[in-house]
């Protein structure tokens, strides 16, 4: 009788003593990328808390075969526009990583699914060749509700604030505003509101076209070179570069490498400017106007491009679509070209009375140059803090608070 009792306890023990089955979470990330940071921090957290979990992290960015497996995951559930932190929780996968309240309040639910049944591990299906079963994200998982506000999408909120802020500062382009009001002040001699408006409207609208043109450049080299380490590390250095330049600018303007256009190309603006005004009809005035623009924006480039370049990058880190970074795009040109506009409709009304001055051009240079070193800098030490919003505030109020100083200290004319 004992030895049948012993026989069966050693049948049921390993029942009952079996260890918890485990859960591996896998992730797709790359360095420097802000909402992988986040994920991974999260990941750690959970691991923390829940001792059954395995997270498994993948860098594409530096390692072939972890990018060649991410690629095979990407084309086993149909996934067109990639991007990382791309995330598999068992049979349950998810592009992007916002916050702790959204994303990871959705990976806890997945995870209590998985830890209380047993989910396929859909990522160790597709490295067999095998065809992965995979759960639908949840609809509106990432949607807050916020006060006198109501339900918004917590995935929307950075990037387009930042969008704004960058592209606000880009606006107030010193190069762009010369050539402008070069040609609106040569023709506040006609007294004439209505030319004004339509060659100014012309200018302004084929500026924002150029300027999309050459943001799409920057978007498609980056979207191109994907997530590679050294891409991000070669944007902050030159925009390092660039807002050192314009700071210098300030203080030692016209000596040394300037961020301006030439003075050997200004002849042709100035006579680009007067064959507008030769025109002796308003058709050849305004395709006179849209070469003017074009040939201009070229010389501009020299003036602006630290900001498109650093911003297209952020694009690249922070927006998986496509499509949604082109929309960015549009939404960044359209605050780019307002203060363009502004202008022309305050010379149409005053016909020339208030014009920039040398001291306001370099104030705008020490602004944006501020802005751009700020944003190197960051791009170089802790790439996933820029597409943060508090972080990017930060960064603009900063710049406007050294503008304002050097304001206040060189007001009353002095040089300084």
């Amino acid at each position: 009788m004992r030895g049948l009792l012993l026989l069966l306890l050693l049948i049921l023990a390993p029942a009952g003593a079996a260890a918890p089955s485990a859960l591996t979470i896998h992730y797709f990330r790359a360095d420097g990328c802000p909402h992988c940071e986040d994920a991974g921090a999260f990941f750690a957290r959970l691991a923390a808390e829940e001792p059954r979990i395995v997270v498994r992290d993948y860098e594409v960015s530096r390692d072939p075969e972890n990018r060649a497996l991410f690629q095979a995951a990407l084309q086993a559930l149909g996934v067109e526009e990639g991007g990382v932190p791309f995330i598999f929780v068992g049979d349950w996968a998810t592009l992007g990583f916002h916050t702790d309240a959204t994303t990871g309040a959705e990976i806890r639910r997945q995870v209590e699914r998985c830890l209380a049944a047993p989910c396929p591990d859909a990522l160790a299906a597709i490295r067999a060749g095998r065809a992965p079963a995979v759960q639908p994200r949840e609809a509106g998982a990432d949607r807050l509700r916020l006060p006198f506000v109501g339900e918004v999408d917590a995935a929307s909120l950075s990037l387009p604030l930042l969008t704004l802020a960058l592209a606000a500062l880009d606006a107030f382009n010193p190069c762009a505003f010369f050539v402008l009001l070069f040609l609106l002040s040569m023709m506040a001699h006609q007294k004439s509101r209505a030319r004004m408006l339509a060659v100014g409207g012309i200018f302004v609208l084929f500026s924002g076209l150029m300027y999309f043109a050459f943001m799409a450049a920057w978007l498609n080299l980056f979207q191109l070179l994907g997530q590679l380490a050294w891409v991000t590390l070669a944007a902050g250095l030159l925009a390092v570069v660039v807002g050192a330049v314009n700071v210098k600018d300030f203080f030692l303007f016209g000596r040394g490498v300037s961020l301006s256009i030439p003075e050997s190309k200004k002849p042709d603006i100035f006579r680009r400017a007067r064959a507008i005004l030769a025109a002796d009809n308003l058709p050849a005035m305004l395709m006179a106007t849209v070469f003017l623009a074009v040939a201009a924006n070229f010389y501009e480039l020299l003036c602006t491009a630290g900001f498109p370049m650093v911003y297209t990058r952020l694009l690249t880190l922070g927006e998986p679509s496509a499509a949604v970074r082109y929309l960015y795009l549009a939404l960044y040109n359209l605050v780019y070209v307002l203060p363009l506009a502004a202008i022309v409709l305050v010379f149409a009304r005053t016909l020339g009375a208030r014009k920039l001055g040398e001291r306001e051009g370099r104030l705008l240079k020490l602004l944006s140059g501020t802005m751009m070193l700020e944003l190197g800098v960051l791009l170089l030490v802790a790439p996933e803090w820029v597409s943060r919003l508090g972080v990017a505030f930060a960064l603009l109020a900063l710049a406007v608070a050294v503008t304002w100083a050097a304001s206040w200290a060189t007001r009353e004319g002095k040089k300084p």
